[in-house]
C-alpha cells in the first residue's frame, strides 16, 4: 500500500497525471463493491469532473477500471486480475524480507526464519542463523509440520476449526517428542491461546531441548500468507522471555504484512495476554490400574496390595 510518505519521497520525479490516475484506482479499490460515481470520484480526487472523466475513461480503456452498468459508476477492472497474478509469481518475498529477518536475528540473537504458507503448510524460504556455534538443521524449500512447529501453529491459528481439523486429518498428529500435542482438542486450545497472544510457541514439541516462537503475517486480501519465527535452545528460559520474544516476532510479522498490503494482527487484550507453559496431559490409565486418590464408592479393592510405607528416616534432634 502506497503511503503519503512514499509520495513525498517521490517528490519532483512524480508525473502528476500518472499519480492522479493511480490515485483514482486506489480510491475505487477502497470504495463499495457496487462502485463509485463520477461525482464521488471527482470529489475524493479533488479534480474537476471533466478531468476525472478523462482519467477514468483512459483506465477503462486499459482494463484497470470498469464502467459498471447498471450501477453508480466505476469498479476495478479485470486487467488488474492479470497483473496481480503476474505480480504474485514475480514477487521475490524472500529477497525483500531478508534484511528484516537479519534484523530479527540480530535483535533476538537467535536463528530467524520466514515461511510461506503452502496450502496451510509452512515452507521456509529465508533463514538467518543466530550467533554462536549452535546451528539448527532447518532446510529451506520443503514443507514442515504444522502442528509441531511455531510457524505451522501460527498459520493454523489463522484457520477456522473445520480447516484445522481437516489439516490434522491430512497430516496426522504423530508424536515427535514427549511434548508434542497429539490430541486435536488440546491442539485447538493451544491455537486459541496463540490467537489471543498474536504468536504461537513450539515448546520442545518438534525437537527435545529446542523451542520456537512464530507469528503469522497476512496479505492484502486478509488471508494468512506465512509466518516469521525464531528458534533457540530452551534450557531454563523463563516464561517472561518467551513472551518478550513473541511480541518481538509479532512486530516483525506485522512489518511483513505491511509490505504485502495486509493489516497488522489486532485483537482485544492482545498486548495484555501472556504465554504460560502447558500442563502435561494426564497419563493414560492402563487396564486394572487404579488412579491415585479416593476410590469410588462400591469399588472392589479385594486383592489389591496395600501401599508400602517408606522406610523411616532418622531425624536429627
Amino acid at each position: 500500500m502506497v503511503t503519503e510518505l512514499d509520495r513525498q519521497i517521490a517528490g519532483r520525479y512524480t508525473v502528476q497525471s500518472v499519480a492522479r490516475a493511480l490515485r483514482l484506482v486506489e480510491i475505487v479499490a477502497g470504495g463499495p463493491p457496487g462502485g463509485l460515481s463520477l461525482s464521488e470520484l471527482s470529489r475524493t480526487l479533488g479534480t474537476s469532473k471533466s478531468s476525472t472523466l478523462a482519467l477514468a475513461r483512459t483506465l477503462v480503456a486499459f482494463g484497470y477500471l470498469r464502467d459498471a452498468h447498471p450501477g453508480p459508476g466505476y469498479t476495478l477492472g479485470t486487467g488488474l486480475i492479470r497483473l496481480g497474478d503476474i505480480a504474485g509469481r514475480q514477487l521475490p518475498l524472500g529477497d525483500m524480507c531478508r534484511p528484516m529477518i537479519e534484523d530479527l536475528s540480530r535483535e533476538t540473537k537467535m536463528t530467524a526464519r520466514l515461511a510461506m504458507s503452502d496450502q496451510g503448510h509452512p515452507v521456509f524460504v529465508v533463514r538467518v542463523d543466530g550467533p554462536g556455534s549452535v546451528r539448527f538443521h532447518t532446510p529451506l524449500g520443503q514443507r514442515e509440520l504444522t502442528y509441531a512447529s511455531a510457524a505451522g501453529k501460527a498459520i493454523l491459528s489463522a484457520m477456522d476449526e473445520e480447516g484445522i481439523r481437516r489439516m490434522c486429518a491430512e497430516t496426522g498428529l504423530a508424536a515427535r517428542t514427549a511434548h508434542t500435542i497429539t490430541d486435536v482438542g488440546r491442539l485447538l486450545d493451544n491455537l486459541a491461546m496463540a490467537r489471543r497472544l498474536g504468536f504461537a510457541v513450539d515448546d520442545e514439541e518438534d525437537a527435545e531441548g529446542v523451542f520456537c516462537v512464530g507469528a503469522a503475517f497476512f496479505g492484502h486480501d486478509g488471508s494468512c500468507a506465512g509466518a516469521v519465527s525464531v528458534t533457540g535452545i530452551k534450557g531454563d528460559l523463563p516464561a517472561w522471555r518467551i513472551n518478550e520474544l513473541g511480541r518481538t516476532v509479532r512486530r516483525y510479522a506485522d512489518q511483513v504484512s505491511g509490505m504485502l498490503g495486509g493489516s497488522p494482527c489486532t485483537g482485544p487484550g492482545l498486548a495484555a495476554a501472556e504465554w504460560v507453559p502447558a500442563e502435561p496431559p494426564p497419563p493414560e490409565r492402563r487396564a486394572g490400574e487404579h488412579r491415585a486418590g479416593p476410590h469410588p464408592a462400591g469399588e472392589d479393592r479385594s486383592g489389591e496390595r496395600p501401599a508400602e510405607r517408606p522406610p523411616a528416616v532418622a531425624q536429627p534432634r
